[in-house]
């Protein structure tokens, strides 16, 4: 089975890097089954949840150990604890308070002390702090970290990037790290999942280090999933306030808003993942995704909506085998209310598209609904209208029968990149702010305008897709 890493770094607020982490593993456990105490209260013990089949294949994707993990499978947090089990995973922070939570938490047992970096104080939301000067101080600790990390695994498939884009740490040194990765595992893909802020966070910066660490997205990941505050604060008000399409009472209300907020992008990782850890007759690979989306280089941002948004997190388990209609499941994972960034995907030109299933999907529901979708909307031209990749992954999500992933490479991603750089450039006129970034020794002035400029090339090379025309060719004549 395909093994991950993941890169997981935090800024100095909620949503994002370590935050993520900490919802993400978590999540990965009761996928196989492990018991665990709950961080939201729940009078009733969770119940175990028997583990498919080629279930200790699928561990090794996301955890290893000194002593090799035997087919048993485990029951619970002592029997991985004895087992010497390790999470896969490099946890950076430049603040220790988050990565604290690793070391003497529920989970401590799990994470390998030479895999957590802090340092005190942080970045202080300054892009250019986390990229320059932790990217230079802590450049080398960095890659021996990650060369250690690769070096215990038999077949590393790709690097799974958390970071927000709103502070200094998760823009900055996330960005540098992305560099790293290129740099020392170029062959190896790098899938980035970032959180863009909403607008009314308490980072007045967070416009410049927006833009500053999209520039580097744009040059150094494969994929980028991006996700926004925005967009994920709504899912998460629409499933409190009102009971779902199953008509099951919300669960979020028993926990704090980020939790439900992280526990979504969580859950759309992991299904995103599925085809590369879990047997099923038509399973994709990540590094298919990155072949079959991505046809121009740096227009590789996706924006992703999963089916049904009903997921356990960690105050209450879902009604176990939950039914769901298949049609259902597809218009929910096509429609803009279920995105998990503020664009409609479905308004613009498509430039490749993925419908990942999980559990009891068929090939007719699959195939009935993918030709739906392509009677109603437009593709590029040299597509014809068939830019679909197809995957299918037999084992459901836990107390699901199936669920849909829907990922899809569109135009109408330059809203995004619109509205970053209004954002910017109503802070950048004033030059309000820019000394703090100029103190930092190896950034100058000119990096913001390298950025915007990268930041409209994006923009512009989405927008050039709305307006494309097929053309015509006529037919050889013979004489």
């Amino acid at each position: 089975m395909s093994e991950f890493l993941t890169v997981q770094g935090t800024v100095n607020f909620g949503q994002c890097g370590n935050q993520i982490g900490g919802a993400f593993w978590p999540l990965v456990l009761q996928e196989h089954g492990i018991q665990m105490q709950r961080d939201c209260s729940s009078k009733s013990q969770p119940q175990h949840i028997q583990p498919h089949g080629g279930m200790h294949e699928a561990f090794h994707s996301f955890f290893s150990s000194s002593g090799g993990i035997s087919e048993q499978s485990f029951k619970t947090l002592v029997d991985l604890e004895n087992a010497k089990v390790k999470a896969r995973a490099v946890c950076i922070d430049m603040e220790d308070s988050v990565v604290a939570r690793f070391r003497t938490g529920q989970f401590r047992h799990l994470f390998d002390d030479t895999c957590l970096l802090t340092n005190y104080p942080g970045s202080g939301n300054n892009w250019a702090e986390g990229f320059h000067t932790h990217g230079s101080e802590y450049g080398e600790r960095i890659l021996n970290i990650l060369q250690r990390s690769a070096e215990r695994c038999d077949q590393l498939h790709g690097f799974l990037c958390l970071f927000s884009l709103g502070g200094g740490t998760g823009s900055g040194l996330g960005s540098a790290v992305l560099g790293i990765l290129e740099d020392n595992f170029p062959l190896v893909e790098r899938y980035v999942t970032c959180v863009y802020p909403a607008g009314n966070e308490d980072v007045v910066t967070s416009p410049y280090n927006v833009v500053l660490a999209t520039r580097e997205l744009t040059h150094h990941a494969s994929c980028v999933f991006p996700v926004d505050n925005k967009a994920l604060l709504e899912l998460c008000s629409r499933l409190k306030s009102s009971k779902d399409m199953h008509g099951v009472a919300g669960y979020i209300a028993t926990c704090k808003p980020f939790h439900d907020m992280n526990s979504i992008v969580v859950n759309m990782l992991l299904h995103l993942t599925s085809g590369s850890r879990f047997p099923g007759n038509m399973n994709v690979d990540m590094n298919e995704i990155h072949n079959n989306m991505v046809p121009f280089p740096g227009l590789h941002y996706i924006a992703s909506s999963i089916s049904p948004l009903f997921f356990p997190t960690s105050g209450r388990n879902p009604a176990p085998g939950m039914p769901v209609k298949p049609d259902d499941l597809f218009s929910s994972a096509w429609s803009h209310d279920t995105q998990l960034l503020k664009v409609d995907p479905l308004g613009g030109m498509i430039l490749g598209a993925t419908v990942l299933g999980r559990g009891s999907i068929s090939v007719c529901d699959m195939r009935r609904n993918i030709d739906k979708f392509q009677r109603k909307m437009r593709f590029v031209p040299w597509t014809c209208g068939n830019a679909m990749k197809i995957g299918m992954c037999s084992v459901p999500p836990p107390g699901l029968t199936s669920s849909v992933l829907s990922l899809i490479n569109t135009s109408s991603m330059s809203s995004l990149f619109k509205d970053v750089a209004q954002k910017f450039n109503k802070l950048y006129r004033r030059k309000a702010h820019i000394h703090h970034y100029l103190q930092v020794p190896g950034f100058n002035e000119e990096d913001f305008a390298s950025s915007l400029e990268t930041l409209h090339e994006v923009e512009e090379g989405y927008t050039k897709l709305t307006k494309i025309k097929g053309e015509t060719v006529p037919r050889l004549q013979v004489l």
